[in-house]
């Protein structure tokens, strides 16, 4: 099986799907305690590494296949001040660093759209030059979760760098058509305490792909949906996102009753598979929830990063 060394790991959702793609994890790296937590919880067989990146030496892991991860994002939303390489929160040049340490055949990198925008162009060319330099041809895209079957729109900054001949065989994974709507992914957990009005709310009124979910920084956001723009988005397909529930509602609630999410029903909505457990308060769960890479955008593009390092 091929190796990867992933970076940010968060709650697991890239790391997960990239199992599923096929790639056996030589290290899952983070700094957060919960998020940690929740990695051995799920996966005790993992090589777990709680530290710092700015502290991890990329040099014991030469040989591996692919190096990835979602690094930081807040530099670059458009829900912050885009501050970029001025963030201290920018970890960037410390991918860059692991990837000149560990030399993988393939690097798979994402981030939030901003990073995406023209304010961003020259940043997005010079990390695509110096991995050039390393000797990766590279491409960036923005990737939709829905396009993948996740009932979430989530777009995503992507880049993924291969080492030639494995890049001219790289073929971007193809998209689904017709994912499934939130009401429809949603329905069984709506309707588990006997709420009657769940069969109308998920065919009548969240009866579309869900927004983009929200996880905040370690400062800022607490158990809920977002700011003031995302609820309001939130609320055209019923959803109340002032705040995220305990448990759906029950017999009792009025057929017209707008209710919220719970966490389980956020992860399902990121692509998790319901036995995979979050480890925290409700506030760090919901964190590592709405900052995760959607699992089967990870195992779509694992998988196809695995075809080209396979030779096609």
């Amino acid at each position: 099986m091929p190796t990867s060394l992933e970076i940010c790991g968060g709650a697991g959702g890239q790391a997960f799907g990239l199992e599923q793609a096929g790639f056996n994890h030589a290290a899952v790296v983070d700094n957060d305690p919960d998020s940690c937590a929740t990695l051995r919880h799920n996966r005790p067989g993992w090589k777990i590494v709680e530290q710092d990146l700015r502290e991890l030496d990329g040099r014991q892991y030469r040989g591996i296949d692919l190096l990835c991860g979602g690094v930081p994002c807040q530099p670059f939303s458009v829900g912050g001040l885009q501050l970029g390489v001025a963030d201290e929160r920018n970890l960037f040049p410390e991918a860059l660093r692991l990837i000149r340490e560990a030399r993988p055949r393939a690097v798979l990198l994402e981030n939030v759209k901003g990073l995406g925008g023209p304010k961003f162009d020259g940043f997005r060319w010079d990390v695509m030059t110096e991995l050039h330099g390393m000797g990766y041809f590279c491409d960036w895209r923005l990737e939709l979760a829905s396009t993948h079957g996740v009932p979430q729109l989530r777009p995503r900054m992507v880049l993924i760098g291969l080492q030639a001949p494995a890049y001219y065989d790289f073929r971007w994974p193809a998209e689904v058509t017709t994912p499934t709507t939130a009401g429809l992914a949603l329905y069984d957990l709506m309707k588990a305490n006997g709420w009657p009005g769940a069969a109308h709310w998920a065919l009548e009124c969240c009866n579309a792909i869900a927004p983009t979910l929200v996880g905040g920084s370690r400062k800022h956001g607490g158990p809920d949906l977002g700011p003031t723009r995302a609820r309001a988005a939130w609320a055209k397909l019923g959803v109340n996102g002032g705040s995220v529930a305990e448990q759906a509602p029950g017999p009792l609630h009025p057929m017209d009753f707008m209710p919220r999410l719970t966490p389980r029903m956020m992860a399902r909505l990121q692509g998790f598979p319901d036995s995979w457990e979050f480890i925290g308060g409700k506030t760090s769960v919901c964190r590592q929830i709405g900052n995760a890479f959607p699992p089967p955008v990870a195992r779509d593009l694992g998988a196809a990063v695995r075809q080209a390092l396979d030779g096609g």
